[in-house]
């Protein structure tokens, strides 16, 4: 099922509450509820252990009826790739799914991950089917399913792509980690040549997009990604070009087959006509520009 929206104009929603506040996503989601005059609320960790066996309870006093609920609390791959990683997060899926029986919310807001879907596709649509390859991925499609069984409450799942711009906390392989060894080292490390096709979305773009499905009331499922995807290698060398130094971009010998990944954005088109993404060209000097400062 593709996303949909309430009939009519996007209308203001009494309070949005962003679980995962303190993260990438949730200060940039903050600051654009702030600027469309939104009222919201930041649950970060520092507030709320998620992961506790209590967290739903708790959760449940911190929210209002009618409020809707962003779900973006995760521990991300470089806090661990193991079960016990697996296991945290799906603990913070229950104590939603829990919260959500307790208070009459009026939408929730998941943000998932393209990591759902197997790198065997290379062309990606809202009907691929969600095959995950590994603990993040089977994480993030757990928690699709407990919150479409359990959750009681209209739910739009939005599974991101790879998200970059300044003050991302996750360095993953690509163009933040990129802009960071270009302004440390001086030199940007390719696995391979650089040969993959990826789709790179910037973090304004996709939080303009998370704000608009929680404004419209959304449900169902969409994939957020700009339909464009580009090699490491054009994404290093337009790092490179930047970075107001020398930079040697540094392959490697390649230790897995190269993969790519494609997506047809025509869904996301219909769901949001006029969508405009910042070219990535755009977007690097902007991401590049902030880390050097």
């Amino acid at each position: 099922m593709t996303l949909s929206h309430k009939q009519g104009d996007p209308l203001k929603p009494a309070r949005i509450v962003v679980l995962g506040a303190g993260g990438f996503l949730g200060r940039r989601l903050l600051a654009a509820c702030a600027a469309s005059g939104v009222e919201a609320e930041g649950l970060g960790s520092r507030d709320l252990d998620l992961t506790d066996a209590s967290a739903g309870a708790q959760l449940a006093q911190l929210l209002r009826p009618r409020d809707v609920l962003v779900f973006l609390a995760a521990l991300t791959p470089d806090k661990g790739r193991d079960s016990s990683t697996l296991m945290r997060n799906l603990a913070m899926g229950r104590a939603v799914c829990e919260a959500t029986r307790s208070v009459e919310l009026a939408h929730l807001v998941y943000a998932s991950s393209d990591a759902v879907y197997s790198f065997a596709t290379t062309l990606i649509c809202e009907e691929t089917p969600a095959i995950p390859t590994d603990l993040y991925g089977a994480m993030h499609r757990t928690r699709e399913l407990m919150l479409a069984a359990e959750a009681k409450v209209p739910l739009a799942i939005l599974r991101l792509t790879a998200i970059y711009g300044a003050d991302d906390t996750h360095n993953s392989y690509g163009p933040n980690r990129f802009a960071r060894q270009a302004h440390k080292d001086g030199r940007i490390a390719l696995f391979g040549n650089g040969e993959e096709m990826r789709d790179h979305l910037y973090v304004d773009d996709a939080i303009d997009l998370m704000l608009q499905a929680a404004m419209r009331g959304s449900t169902g499922l969409l994939n957020l990604a700009t339909g464009k995807s580009e090699s490491f290698r054009a994404v290093a060398d337009l790092v490179a070009a930047q970075a107001g130094r020398h930079v040697e971009i540094v392959p490697s010998a390649r230790q897995n087959p190269a993969t790519h990944r494609h997506f047809d954005v025509t869904n996301l088109m219909r769901a949001f006509p006029g969508t405009r993404f910042k070219p990535l060209a755009d977007g690097l000097v902007a991401t590049v520009g902030a880390i050097r400062g």
